[in-house]
């Protein structure tokens, strides 16, 4: 259960602080942090998470980081579930959250953050950009969690390294998807989000992200064997 209840808490952290920063600050009148603001704070979550609750349960955050780790053969087939329902959990109490507090001045919920392509994409990019988009940043995000966490890897130092890989994902993809890279943060934002679309569009920022990871998982275990014979 504490596993559990840490992925929880380090997803609600990702979403409230991440979405949150989008949602609430991106375009603060006069102040506001823009992209660049987004995209640290995105990295700053999974930073404090990953040192903060890491050492309980890996600091996953994110399904398709667990699917990523299970195909690379780095995380139990049993866990997958449990992992995968405390992130979404997490992440729409996160949402939840955070609606109360951007509705608290009367404001309209708006995109609120939720990922989006075609008319939806904050560059108007088309639905195979965004797939794209999200299924080759999935992949180098699981890339460098592998590596990084692995045992032969210099110790102490994966939080930062998977931090700054995720705030370098939202510099390059915030224009042509809101970037998502995680299906509990897509999910989340999508139940709020005024109209449909954002859902009529969710199963893109679910399947995307989850092909990328379970390639990047399927070369981990390439490397892997290859280390093992050399």
């Amino acid at each position: 259960m504490k596993k559990f209840l840490a992925e929880f808490i380090g997803t609600f952290w990702l979403v409230l602080g991440g979405c949150g920063s989008a949602v609430l600050a991106a375009a603060f009148p006069d102040l506001g942090i823009g992209l660049l603001g987004v995209a640290l704070a995105f990295g700053l979550t999974v930073l404090t998470i990953a040192y903060g609750l890491g050492h309980i349960s890996g600091a996953h955050l994110n399904p398709a980081v667990s699917i990523g780790l299970w195909a690379g053969g780095r995380f139990s087939a049993r866990e997958l579930l449990p992992y995968i329902t405390a992130q979404v959990l997490g992440g729409i109490m996160a949402a939840a959250v955070l609606y109360v507090i951007a509705t608290g001045n009367g404001s309209e919920t708006g995109s609120f953050a939720a990922n989006g392509y075609g008319a939806h994409s904050p560059g108007s990019y088309d639905m195979y950009a965004a797939f794209l988009t999200e299924t080759v940043m999935t992949f180098m995000f699981l890339i460098v969690i592998i590596g990084a966490t692995d045992q032969r890897a210099p110790q102490g130092f994966a939080g930062l390294a998977i931090g700054l890989a995720l705030t370098l994902i939202h510099l390059i993809s915030i224009p042509v998807t809101n970037t998502s890279v995680n299906p509990a943060r897509s999910i989340s934002q999508a139940l709020f989000a005024e109209g449909h679309w954002a859902l009529q569009q969710l199963w893109l920022f679910i399947l995307a992200p989850v092909t990328g990871a379970v390639l990047a998982g399927i070369v981990s275990r390439v490397f892997r064997e290859d280390n093992k014979t050399n």
